[in-house]
């Protein structure tokens, strides 16, 4: 298990992208705004969850701003968020 050390973030704001930002928390808080969290909400936050056991995350405050993103780049941006959180700086 390894925690963040720092807020991080990955991503953008425009069309078929996502915004993740993390910050290291007490327990593990996940936000998701999407256009779209009626019909794919469950499956953005199980992607999510998965990326987050699979680096070994367990405490961490999660926002996600969904632009109708593909699975694939969620996973890519919430790693890559994951590892800056985990880099001292």
């Amino acid at each position: 298990m390894t925690n963040l050390l720092q807020k991080s973030s990955a991503g953008t704001m425009e069309s078929s992208d996502v915004l993740v930002e993390m910050e290291p928390a007490d327990g593990l808080h996940i936000e998701i705004e999407s256009a779209v969290y009626q019909q794919f909400g469950q499956a953005i936050e199980q992607t999510v969850r998965g990326v987050l056991r699979e680096q070994g995350v367990e405490n961490a405050r999660v926002r996600l701003t969904d632009r109708g993103a593909l699975e694939c780049v969620i996973r890519a941006r919430v790693e890559t968020a994951v590892r800056r959180g985990k880099e001292a700086r």
